[in-house]
């Protein structure tokens, strides 16, 4: 699992996060680069946001290795190994240590700017960072929270070496990590994008949560569907034909993706469901659907006439727009192999209300007569170990106009069967349909 941002490690550490319960708590990012994860994660599960500042204690001549950390109110945490093997006496340290408290006093007053900290006493604190290495930092702001009066402590993160629990285990009550990995250099090398974040971004941040908690925001603009949710199986006309599929709308969808399935496979098939359980955990309804009746299926001809396909595609989408809990709401697709084919056809028809298209696995290199004409965002997703789909994806993809993105989940083969490879489509998916559902994604902001 690799994340594009801190943006996006802060939105699937928020969808893990919000299947627990933690009453009345506060988040509490890690300056600088934990702040972002952590304002995705309050602003999604409408929590304060604060931060305790840490500081790593740097070995001389060698400062990216950490003897230790240290956190406000006073406290100090110290990685004995690493003081024995460095050799350091405890006057140095000592020197260390104060030289690296004087930078921590003066960025807790540029990072606050004059705010108050959030009330901790009693509270439950969700202490943030985009990822840990030593744990030592983790360690330090656990404390550092601890002393301010929390009486429980989730320390939640995107990604930590293995046994993360058991280094901080007398620090923090519960540990959230979204995948410890036992071959662990850098927290870097878990992202595509890891910029340093300036002191004014954690200002801005800060400030922003602190003005929507002040003026008691609605929440981002949802369609709500009614008390009733509904998940149960469908009969959609397409002409004189009718088609099955199970229908599952969430209380309050933010969207509907219509999944086009491949050769070989049927709205019962374990990948799409797999993919549509984790739209359902993030709002999003799911329509699996065959577009053939057994009958056709029968004919191989009719597997891969892409026509066909996307017309039915074409009526289950307008069917779509009639129906009660789903007439309102933004419409995606998700296809696979011959789906993704037919999912793009349907999309590039002129009068397509289609808002974004994901191909896993996908043979979008049939639909390239119609690739141009797409305007929808389009995803294309494929295994690293999948070499010709992959291949045919690079075609397809220089054909298309639209905003496309093609991503490799290493060592996949064409079914997704590896260990989190499925798991990758599916955070991978999410994060699509859920950006570019959004009209005006600034108005979260």
């Amino acid at each position: 699992m690799r994340f594009s941002d801190r943006v996006q490690a802060g939105r699937r550490l928020a969808a893990e996060l919000q299947q627990h319960h933690f009453g009345d708590a506060v988040v509490i990012g890690l300056p600088r680069g934990g702040v972002p994860v952590a304002y995705e994660v309050a602003l999604k599960l409408g929590l304060p946001l604060d931060i305790t500042v840490v500081r790593k204690l740097g070995v001389p001549f060698q400062h990216e290795l950490g003897l230790g950390a240290i956190g406000e109110g006073g406290v100090r945490v110290l990685n004995d190994r690493v003081v024995q093997q460095a050799r350091i006496d405890a006057e140095h340290i000592a020197a260390i240590t104060d030289r690296e408290r004087i930078t921590l006093e003066r960025q807790a007053r540029r990072f606050r700017a004059g705010r108050a900290s959030v009330r901790l006493d009693g509270r439950t604190a969700i202490v943030v960072d985009d990822g840990i290495a030593t744990g030592a930092t983790a360690r330090a702001a656990c404390q550092a929270v601890r002393a301010r009066g929390a009486n429980r402590i989730v320390l939640a993160t995107p990604v930590a070496p293995a046994g993360l629990g058991e280094v901080v285990r007398a620090d923090a009550d519960d540990v959230i990590c979204l995948r410890e990995s036992a071959r662990f250099f850098a927290v870097g090398e878990f992202y595509r994008h890891f910029d340093q974040v300036p002191d004014e971004r954690v200002t801005e941040l800060l400030e922003r949560a602190g003005a929507r908690e002040r003026q008691h925001p609605v929440e981002q603009p949802v369609v709500d569907v009614g008390p009733q949710h509904r998940d149960d199986d469908v009969s959609i006309p397409s002409g004189t034909t009718r088609l099955a599929g199970h229908l599952h709308v969430p209380e309050r969808a933010r969207g509907l993706v219509l999944f086009a399935h491949g050769s070989g496979s049927s709205r019962h098939s374990p990948r799409n469901r797999h993919v549509a359980a984790a739209l359902n955990a993030n709002e999003l309804g799911t329509l699996l659907v065959d577009l053939l009746t057994v009958e056709e299926e029968t004919d191989r001809g009719n597997v891969f006439d892409i026509r066909l396909l996307a017309n039915r595609l074409t009526d289950v989408t307008n069917w779509l727009r009639t129906a009660p809990e789903t007439s309102q709401l933004p419409i995606g697709y998700f296809g696979a192999s011959t789906g993704a084919a037919a999912a793009l056809w349907a999309a590039g028809a002129p009068d397509s209300p289609v808002a974004a298209v994901v191909s896993r696995g996908g043979r979008p290199d049939l639909a390239i007569p119609r690739l141009a004409l797409v305007r929808a965002p389009t995803l294309l997703i494929v295994g690293g170990a999948d070499e010709v789909v992959l291949h045919l994806n690079r075609i397809a993809k220089s054909h298309l106009r639209c905003e496309n993105r093609l991503e490799i989940v290493p060592e996949a083969t064409h079914l997704f069967e590896e260990p989190g490879a499925l798991e990758a489509v599916s955070w991978l998916a999410v994060d699509w349909f859920t950006v570019h559902f959004v009209p005006a994604q600034a108005g979260r902001d």
